[in-house]
């Protein structure tokens, strides 16, 4: 089967973008499957609640065509729903972002680990490294999630807190386990229930879901992860639902709960978020710190979860958006990202890790097409 043959559309309207610009981008998306520079993929774009285009090409996997319904795991992009469930708590409070994170995590102790509050694993400023030193050695035996946070309660911190900063999924992974711990529920069931299901999200979960077996993607894998049972498309990895890297979702399902918080917290007559807590999960947090190197406050620029587009490190925002603009990628080939300037989201899914500078001049077309 050719890679094109995957090719499924569904077009509605310009709402104020160009519409040759937009065919450039979905001409962009399917030459690069044509090419096979990417297995499959799969791109949703939204204006002010509408969507102006939901689209895929190539191949989800052997020989199964991607379809805008095509199940993502999409790795990294995980991350700011699980700071959005934590966010969910402040804006309830039940959690204070000045919290320290062992009054949650008792055995989060001893060295540094004192001084580092729930604001410092939203913002990447925690010290924690991004892995476990022997993160592919627990993999390899299977370890449970439980484990992994035991072992990141006692690993090293790289700087003392609020000083620097440094991405890392070990901070995520005690988000998970500060919504566990608060509210007596399982991450992954948390997130379904405040979330999923009231956003209509029924294709979306932390963690693998049976019914995902006939329509989920297959991942190109990278080297390391080769001839193992442990790798992105194993039993193991999609039943461990990891708070830094395990979800899967469609495209115009998040889709949706990026729409959400452009308008502020409301989806559907439906209240997710006070427009307070919005403004704090997406805008500038690291600006906040005040011993934060000079050097790291212009160089990498977070919110509560979200990478801002103030710092412009990220290749994958592109150069375009706005400075108000936030956004994440993943690992598997996954970005997205939201414009409040200009009211655009964009979902961009696929197979294919490594392509982050792809995604970043996709987001320059997606942008450079907005009137």
């Amino acid at each position: 089967m050719n890679a094109h043959c995957g090719e499924s559309s569904s077009y509605e309207g310009s709402r104020g973008f160009d519409v040759a610009h937009l065919e450039r981008v979905r001409r962009f998306c399917r030459e690069a499957t044509e090419r096979g520079e990417i297995p499959g993929c799969t791109l949703a774009v939204a204006r002010h609640g509408a969507v102006v285009l939901n689209e895929a090409w190539g191949l989800a996997g052997e020989d199964r065509p991607a379809t805008p319904e095509t199940v993502w795991l999409i790795a990294s992009v995980t991350k700011p729903v699980v700071a959005a469930g934590v966010c969910l708590l402040i804006d309830r409070g039940e959690v204070a972002v000045d919290d320290p994170v062992s009054r949650y995590l008792p055995d989060f102790a001893g060295e540094d680990r004192a001084e580092v509050r729930v604001r410092h694993l939203l913002t990447h400023t925690s010290g924690l490294p991004d892995m476990l030193p022997e993160n592919f050695e627990l993999r390899r035996r299977h370890a449970s999630l439980e484990e992994f946070v035991c072992r990141i309660a006692t690993t090293p911190l790289l700087f003392p807190p609020g000083t620097d900063v440094s991405y890392q999924s070990t901070g995520i992974a005690l988000l998970g386990a500060i919504i566990e711990r608060v509210t007596g529920s399982s991450c992954r069931e948390f997130l379904r229930r405040e979330f999923f299901l009231l956003l209509g999200m029924t294709h979306t979960a932390l963690g693998w879901r049976p019914e995902f077996a006939e329509r989920a993607a297959t991942c190109r894998l990278p080297p390391e992860q080769t001839a193992s049972d442990w790798d992105w498309n194993s039993p193991y990895w999609r039943e461990f639902g990891a708070p830094w890297g395990g979800m899967y979702s469609t495209a115009p399902e998040y889709l949706r709960f990026l729409q959400m918080l452009l308008r502020g917290g409301e989806w559907e007559g439906r209240c997710y978020f006070s427009p307070a807590m919005v403004r704090e999960m997406t805008g500038n947090r690291t600006a906040d710190l005040p011993h934060l190197f000079p050097a790291a406050r212009l160089r990498s620029t977070w919110g509560y979860g979200w990478r801002s587009a103030a710092g412009r490190e990220s290749e994958y925002l592109g150069d375009l958006v706005s400075r108000g603009a936030y956004g994440h990628a993943g690992a598997t080939g996954t970005g997205v990202w939201n414009d409040p300037e200009t009211g655009v989201s964009m979902v961009f899914f696929s197979n294919q890790p490594g392509i982050g500078r792809f995604i970043g001049l996709l987001s320059n077309q997606v942008a450079a097409a907005v009137r």
